[in-house]
């Protein structure tokens, strides 16, 4: 997203305007915008889909309801002064905007901050739907635990305080990161790092869910995660392709390299699970997928299709590995939200100081004659993308952990449910809906039948005391998620629902 040269393009912007001064722009250029705008919208249900597929049944419909929620109050936050303390056209103090266009008063036909290609009133709509998606990504950290009405809160304050400044630091003229050269096409340190790290820091605010609810865990529904991935690399198109801001070559090159490093991200990912499981995993292809895409996301606009290969081959083994982090830093990263999207980030920020060419960057005809990487001899962008992976990844992490920590303080706002309700689940406590409807048998593991006992037997302390000494734990990496399985001593598997029970011939529900 870059606007360097856009003062020296200003006789092409007076090209522009007819006999009566009103600005008219290719509308090539302007229904591609559109379009890619309205596919990066359709990430929100790729995402919602994703997280419920990831998630366990009982807490599924909750973190939809958290991504559709925060995407309307993302979209309010944008409208009031999001977009104003991002792209305003008047700030100059490097770090944030002020409030030139609140309300997105100013806000009309004026070439764009990204790019003199497109409008300020479309720019405002595309940048919007980036910000959604952020804050889809981010509401990966309440999973399991987290109330969601505290969290929309917060996302108002997280969007204000966080997302926004990240954002003019490196995609508004005036932003110190920005002037300073550094290379981040679409979005690695504002969407990607902004996401990734400040979803660590809601989980780390939140706490580690009960230890019970991690006993045999496992994503309740793979075919949505498969939906929610292949929607999302779908919408990462537009999102990408969409960050050249016109009809040209650049976005060409964009779509490309976004479709080579998910394909090799998948691939890496799905091998490294091989190796450990013996089994060809649909989730691990899928978190290897949305690595590649991620890293394509600073990078997919910079460099040509040969080095998306590195990028992609690079993302997918580095975030697999770094889903073990969360366990050396003792935080519960439910949806590998670290992992995924600020490994991943940092991985294609990274790389652009070495595969960044300068013929790639020209090809949309606005930013000509920008320095490259180290393939184009430019050896200091290393470090001026090291500092900047740096800078957004700390101011991220501590910004992120003092809002949410203050929201919580806050009596009536409190961010985790209460162990109770974490036990029943989100969806009965939180929404009093669930994502699919089911007849219960039992609730917990301990309620299991297959351990010889039943309630009437004893309290809930003395069946957990039971399942602990009947059960073996072990703790597995699959998929790049930690799950811990328990099996009894026969090595049956417990059952939680009627809906898990084995069907005779006939369709019925055969018995214990």
């Amino acid at each position: 997203m870059d606007a360097r040269h856009v003062l020296a393009t200003f006789p092409r912007l007076l090209s522009r305007q007819d006999s009566s001064g009103s600005s008219q722009f290719d509308r090539g250029d302007v229904s591609f915008i559109i379009v890619a705008g309205a596919m990066v919208s359709f990430m929100i249900p790729g995402l919602a889909f994703l997280y419920s597929g990831l998630s366990r049944r009982k807490s599924a419909l909750s973190l939809i309801w958290a991504v559709a929620a925060s995407n309307a109050v993302v979209i309010f936050q944008w409208l009031f002064w999001g977009y104003s303390l991002a792209f305003s056209t008047t700030a100059t103090n490097g770090y944030i905007g002020n409030l030139r266009s609140f309300g997105l008063m100013k806000v009309e036909d004026e070439p764009s901050q990204g790019s003199p290609l497109i409008p300020g009133i479309l720019y405002s709509f595309f940048q919007m739907e980036f910000a959604c998606v952020t804050a889809g990504i981010l509401m990966g950290g309440l999973a399991e635990r987290g109330r969601v009405l505290p969290a929309m809160v917060f996302i108002f304050c997280w969007m204000t305080i966080v997302y926004c400044p990240l954002a003019y630091w490196v995609w508004n003229a005036h932003g110190w990161a920005f002037k300073w050269g550094v290379l981040d096409f679409a979005g690695g340190g504002p969407v990607e790092i902004g996401s990734g790290i400040g979803g660590l820091a809601y989980s780390w605010v939140l706490g580690r869910r009960n230890q019970r609810e991690l006993l045999n865990f496992r994503p309740h529904n793979v075919s949505l995660v498969g939906l929610g991935t292949f929607m999302l690399w779908f919408g990462w198109i537009g999102f990408n392709g969409g960050s050249a801001f016109g009809a040209n070559l650049r976005a060409i090159f964009a779509v490309w390299n976004t479709m080579i490093a998910a394909s090799f991200g998948g691939m890496v990912w799905c091998l490294l699970d091989f190796r450990i499981e013996r089994r060809w995993t649909m989730v691990g292809f899928c978190s290897g997928t949305i690595a590649g895409l991620v890293a394509a996301t600073p990078s997919s606009g910079y460099v040509r299709p040969w080095s998306s290969v590195v990028v992609g081959i690079l993302s997918g083994a580095l975030c697999n590995f770094a889903t073990k982090v969360k366990f050396l830093l003792h935080i519960d990263d439910a949806l590998d939200l670290f992992a995924e999207h600020a490994v991943g980030g940092i991985v294609g920020l990274i790389l652009n100081a070495f595969f960044a060419s300068s013929a790639i960057i020209g090809m949309d005809d606005v930013n000509v004659g920008l320095p490259g990487g180290w393939v184009d001899h430019h050896w200091k962008q290393l470090y001026i993308q090291f500092a900047y992976v740096v800078a957004t990844c700390a101011y991220t992490f501590v910004m992120t952990a003092v809002v949410a920590k203050i929201i919580d303080i806050i009596p009536g706002l409190g961010l985790r449910s209460t162990p109770e309700g974490e036990m029943l689940g989100m969806d009965e406590v939180e929404i009093g809906e669930f994502a699919t409807d089911y007849i219960e048998l039992r609730r917990d593991v301990a309620d299991c039948s297959t351990f010889g006992f039943s309630k009437a037997q004893g309290g809930d302390a003395e069946n957990e005391r039971h399942a602990q000494h009947n059960t073996t734990t072990t703790s597995t990496h699959t998929n790049g998620h930690s799950h811990i399985h328990s099996s009894t001593v026969d090595g049956s598997e417990p059952l939680e629902s009627i809906s898990e029970k084995p069907e005779d011939v006939n369709g019925r529900t055969t018995p214990s």
